[in-house]
Formats: C-alpha cells, sequence, structure tokens
C-alpha cells in the first residue's frame, strides 16, 4: 500500500517544483524585459532598429540568457516557496510520519533539480552561444554596447608551433603594427628572423603588407643570409581580429569553439584566454548549483513556522543572492591570477555543499 503513495507523492513534488520554477521564471523574464526596453528604448529608436529585429534578434535572443542567469536564484526561491507551504499545511509532518523517511523525501526533490540542471547545461552549451551571437551583433549595430580588449602594446604572440610573432606597438587608427617582429624556431635554435619598421593589414590579402623589412636566415653552422626590402606581403596566422578582441567573444561559442579557442590561446600565450576558461568552467559549474540549492532550500522550509513562509523567502533570497554574488566575486581570482579558473569557479560550490550538508543535517526529520 505504500508503494503507489509514495509514487503519487513524487510527482506531485516534481509537478510542483517543475511548475513552480517554469512561473517565476516567466515572471522574472517579463519584468527584466520591460526594464531592459525602457533603458534601451531611446538607442533603438536613435538607430532606427527595425521591430522585427528588437523582438526576434535581441529579445528572443536575450530570454534564454536570462534564463540561465537566474536559474540558480529561483531554483532556490521555487523550493523555499512550495516547500513552506507543505510545512505550513502540516503535510511535510504528515508525510513523516506515514513512514516516508526525510531521506526518501529528497528523491523527488533531487530528480527535479537534475532536470532543471539537464535544462541549463544544454542552454549553456548549445542554446545560449547561437543566440548570444545574433543579441550581440544586434547590440553592435543598434545600441553600441560591445566591450573590445585592445591589445596595442608589446605584444608576444606564438601563432604557430615555433613561429613567433613581436609587435611594439599597434595603432588602431591605420591598423598598422610597428616594430615587427617574425621569428622562426626549431630545435630550440633560430632558424630566420623578419624584422620589419611596420605591417600594415591588408583588407584584400587578409594579410600584412611590410615595409622596410629585413630577412635573416640561418644555416646549420650559423652563418647568415640577409634579405633587405621596401615592400612584401605576407600572409600568417595572425589577423586585424587579434588586435581588436572581444571579451564577451566566448559567450558566443559552443563546447567544440570554445575548447579549440583555448587551445589556440594557450599556444600564443595570450593572456586573454582567462575569460574562455572562465567561461568554460561557469558553464558546468551553474547547472550543478541546482542540486546544492534545492537541498538547502528543502532543510530550511521543512519545518513549520510561526512566521508563515517570509521568513523562509527572505532566508532563501539572501542566500540564493549570496550564492550568485560569490560565483561572480570568485571570478576576480582568476583575473588576479590567484587562482586557477577550476578552483576559483567550483569553489562556490563546494563551500556551499557543506553548508548545504550541515543543513540537512539540522533539518527536522
Amino acid at each position: 500500500m505504500l508503494k503507489p503513495k509514495i509514487k503519487i507523492l513524487d510527482w506531485y513534488i516534481i509537478k510542483k517544483f517543475i511548475g513552480t520554477y517554469f512561473f517565476s521564471l516567466l515572471i522574472i523574464i517579463g519584468i527584466v524585459i520591460i526594464f531592459d526596453l525602457s533603458e534601451k528604448l531611446d538607442k533603438f529608436v536613435d538607430n532606427q532598429a527595425p521591430l522585427n529585429a528588437i523582438i526576434f534578434d535581441y529579445f528572443c535572443n536575450f530570454i534564454p540568457f536570462i534564463v540561465n542567469m537566474f536559474s540558480p536564484l529561483f531554483v532556490f526561491i521555487t523550493v523555499i516557496f512550495f516547500t513552506s507551504k507543505l510545512a505550513g499545511n502540516s503535510e511535510i509532518i504528515a508525510i513523516l510520519s506515514g513512514g516516508v523517511s526525510f531521506q526518501r523525501l529528497m528523491v523527488p526533490y533531487l530528480v527535479s533539480a537534475g532536470i532543471i540542471a539537464i535544462f541549463s547545461f544544454v542552454l549553456g552549451q548549445y542554446v545560449i552561444p547561437p543566440a548570444n551571437r545574433t543579441r550581440l551583433e544586434f547590440e553592435q549595430q543598434y545600441v553600441k554596447t560591445s566591450k573590445y580588449f585592445n591589445a596595442n602594446r608589446n605584444i608576444h604572440y606564438q601563432i604557430a608551433p615555433g613561429e613567433f610573432v613581436y609587435v611594439e606597438s599597434f595603432s588602431s587608427w591605420n591598423n598598422t603594427c610597428y616594430r615587427f617582429t617574425l621569428e622562426s624556431v626549431e630545435d630550440n635554435k633560430l632558424k630566420s628572423k623578419l624584422s620589419a619598421e611596420s605591417a600594415v593589414w591588408d583588407d584584400k590579402i587578409q594579410g600584412w603588407n611590410l615595409k622596410n623589412y629585413f630577412i635573416r636566415d640561418y644555416d646549420e653552422y650559423g652563418n647568415e643570409r640577409v634579405v633587405h626590402g621596401r615592400d612584401r606581403d605576407t600572409v600568417i596566422a595572425l589577423t586585424l581580429e587579434d588586435f581588436y578582441r572581444k571579451k564577451n567573444v566566448v559567450e558566443t561559442l559552443n563546447a567544440k569553439e570554445l575548447n579549440a579557442l583555448i587551445a589556440m590561446q594557450e599556444m600564443r600565450g595570450d593572456d586573454i584566454v582567462k575569460y574562455a576558461y572562465i567561461e568554460k568552467h561557469k558553464r558546468t559549474a551553474m547547472p550543478f548549483s541546482a542540486f546544492i540549492l534545492t537541498v538547502m532550500g528543502v532543510a530550511l522550509s521543512s519545518r513549520k513556522r510561526r512566521g508563515g513562509i517570509g521568513l523562509n523567502i527572505g532566508i532563501g533570497i539572501g542566500l540564493s543572492f549570496s550564492y550568485i554574488l560569490f560565483l561572480r566575486f570568485s571570478e576576480m581570482f582568476v583575473y588576479t591570477d590567484t587562482l586557477t579558473p577550476f578552483v576559483a569557479l567550483w569553489m562556490p560550490n563546494v563551500l556551499y555543499t557543506f553548508i548545504a550538508y550541515a543543513l540537512y543535517r539540522l533539518a527536522p526529520k
């Protein structure tokens, strides 16, 4: 007799959890869209953004981003809200008195958290990157909010195995590199060195036009052969985009593209690789938070309180905001080279796992 009741209870909790979660997200999506539209309306009008582009290119691609951003917050609020109602109606007491252990009661909660974690993971890896690409292109054209990282002094890159580029300075005014050097190294020996006073980007050849260049080739005995010229075109694995890199470009890449970018930037010794690492680990750390916040929410709200659900919701919002804040703050440890991206991005999950376990142990059984 007990087994069918437990199955019905599982479905009851799962439906409540998932239903309340998506209902809460719909509310916050509506609120965020209203505020975002009021903030950007003048820019849309000034830049003559078409209505269909505003709706389909911007807001339709903005919604998945917002859903994933606020997912941890609303997982916690959802659990706090409907579990507090169950406790307030003495349903939790009845369930535990009916022979269902607190550990068994957690099963439908964790199943629901797993569904939300998978939903968040799929959004972050496969849905949001192409959506962000369209949204950021729209912003670049009609809102002008793109963020550039302009590398313009003392640039060192390994553009291919054994090939190293050095640029003393880069001018964004005329897309020109000054004091340009390309070195080729083989078996830890310098094989050739190309130096030029300047290298100007040429869109036609998608390469560089070198001015006043010297090419020094070295044989196996160290003998030098020098070639000099005033003008030369060269195409190498260094483009103009490498000097105008968007920090948020990592948000537009799927998992395969992101790993390829990381491999390329690591080979080059590019300092901006930290942004790619942060994005990579954030996409896995945030979905996992659904389990942690679910356990915390059940542990906090399963006890019937005299003041009703208001206190539980207040505590829930405070803890969920502190988690999101800590997750954002942990990125600073990566920027300052204090911690590796993996450790920094997973540190909030590890810390809040201990908090969740402590709350679970203290919860009424």
